[in-house]
This record gives structure tokens, C-alpha cells and sequence, in this order.
């Protein structure tokens, strides 16, 4: 019994990771880590040094605290900060990304599909045979083919 419960694991297992959603997820936190990365650039490189300035001339990866007991432990809180802001500013691109992807996705479902020629044309036979114009709809129908 124990050999069926570990086969019908197997198999629930492989049906799980074969589906696209956990593929989609996979991919999704490849780029995620690499989009974390610029981000984290963007906040290391660029963002705080200019907060830096703006706070008279402040490094964040200097801010800490030493602890004067035993081994004098170090409370890095200026990395912190920056964790901190970087998180935020992660958070804030993934929301306007989220917003625009939105956006354009409603925009696609709105836009009306471009109706068939050939239906509209079987149509207007279609109105003009109920209507018992007959032969202005073979004229007409004439006309559209030439």
C-alpha cells in the first residue's frame, strides 16, 4: 500500500510542476530577482547618495550602532534604511508595471473586432430579400464585386 501511496505522489507531483502556472512562476522569479537587482542598483548608486546630500552629507552604510558589552556587536541600521527603500522602491515599479499591463489589457478588450466583409454584405442581401428588393440587391450585390 505504501508503494501506491508513493506513486500516486509521484505522479500528483510531476501533474503539478508540468502545469504552466508553476512554469509562469519559475519565470517570474528569474526576472524578479534580476529586476531586484536594478533596483537595488538604483537605490545604492543613485537614490542614496543623492539623499545623502540632501541630508548633509550622510552615508546610510556608515549609520550603526556598537553595542559596548562582550563582543561589542554592531547594529548596522543604515543597511537597513536601505533595505527599506529599496522594498519600497521594488514595490512602487511592480505597481506601476502591474497598472500598466492593466491598463492595456482593458484597452485590448474594449476595442471592437473589425467586422467580416462577407457578413456584412450577407447581411444587406439578407435586409434587402425581406425587404422585396430583389433586384436592386442583385445590382447592388454586382456593384460590391466589380
Amino acid at each position: 500500500m505504501a508503494d501506491k501511496e508513493k506513486k500516486g505522489f509521484i505522479k500528483e507531483f510531476k501533474e503539478f510542476i508540468s502545469r504552466g502556472s508553476v512554469l509562469d512562476m519559475a519565470v517570474g522569479i528569474i526576472i524578479g530577482g534580476a529586476f531586484t537587482a536594478i533596483v537595488k542598483s538604483l537605490v545604492e548608486d543613485i537614490f542614496t547618495p543623492f539623499l545623502g546630500m540632501i541630508l548633509a552629507g550622510v552615508n546610510f552604510k556608515s549609520l550603526s550602532v556598537t553595542i559596548p558589552w562582550g563582543n561589542k556587536p554592531t547594529i548596522m541600521y543604515g543597511l537597513f534604511i536601505e533595505a527599506i527603500v529599496t522594498f519600497l522602491l521594488t514595490a512602487l515599479c511592480v505597481f506601476i508595471m502591474i497598472k500598466a499591463i492593466n491598463k492595456f489589457r482593458k484597452k485590448k478588450e474594449e476595442e471592437p473586432e473589425a467586422p467580416d466583409p462577407q457578413i456584412e454584405l450577407l447581411t444587406e442581401i439578407r435586409d434587402l430579400l425581406a425587404n422585396g428588393k430583389t433586384a436592386e440587391a442583385a445590382e447592388k450585390l454586382e456593384n460590391k464585386e466589380e
